[in-house]
C-alpha cells in the first residue's frame, strides 16, 4: 500500500510539475534559428505579444516599437509571436514575416518564428500565459501579456488595449 500511495503522489508531483511551468522554462525560435531564451531574461520586464502582418491592429507594430526603444534599456523586453491563427492575416514564412515588421515598422525587438497561440495545438508557453491569467482563450492577434521580473504573469491586455495607451505604460513602468 506505501508504495503504491508513493507513486501515485509522485505521479501527482510530475503532473504539478509540467502543469504550473515557469516562464523562464521556455525559448521560443527566431526565424533564422536562433532562440529567445527566456531564461536569460530574469530580471527583465517581459511584455509577449501575438503578432500579426495583415490585421488592423497591425500598426500596433509601430507603438511596441516606440515603447521598446523607450524602456529597453530600463529593463523592458518585448517579444512578438507572430501568428496566423486568426484569419489568415500572418500568411507570409517565418522570415518574412519578421521582415515585414523590421522594414515597415522599424521593430528592432525580438520576433519569434511563427507559432499557434490559441486552440488545441497552440505551444506551451501559451498554454502558461492563458492559464495564468483568466484561463480564456487568445482571441485575437496583438493581445498582449505582462510579465514581471520574477518571470510572474501579471495582466493581460485585450487587442484594441494600445501600446502608447496610459493603461499598458502605467503597468510597465510599475513593474519596472
Amino acid at each position: 500500500m506505501k508504495k503504491i500511495l508513493l507513486l501515485a503522489l509522485s505521479i501527482i508531483n510530475i503532473f504539478y510539475a509540467q502543469a504550473s511551468s515557469n516562464i523562464y522554462d521556455f525559448d521560443l525560435k527566431k526565424p533564422n534559428s536562433d532562440k529567445i531564451e527566456f531564461n536569460k531574461l530574469k530580471g527583465k520586464v517581459i511584455l509577449i505579444v501575438n503578432i500579426a502582418t495583415k490585421c488592423g491592429y497591425t500598426p500596433q507594430l509601430d507603438g511596441l516599437e516606440n515603447l521598446y526603444k523607450k524602456y529597453n534599456n530600463q529593463g523592458l523586453v518585448i517579444i512578438g509571436v507572430p501568428s496566423n491563427d486568426f484569419g489568415g492575416q500572418t500568411p507570409e514564412n517565418d522570415k518574412d514575416a519578421a521582415k515585414f515588421c523590421r522594414i515597415n515598422y522599424g521593430v528592432s525587438f525580438p520576433i519569434s518564428q511563427k507559432y499557434i497561440v490559441s486552440g488545441d495545438k497552440k505551444i506551451d508557453l501559451y498554454k502558461v500565459l492563458i492559464k495564468e491569467t483568466n484561463n480564456k482563450e487568445v482571441a485575437w492577434n496583438f493581445e498582449k501579456f505582462l510579465i514581471d521580473k520574477k518571470g510572474n504573469v501579471q495582466k493581460r491586455y485585450l487587442s484594441n488595449i494600445k501600446p502608447e495607451g496610459k493603461t499598458l505604460i502605467n503597468d510597465i513602468k510599475s513593474f519596472l
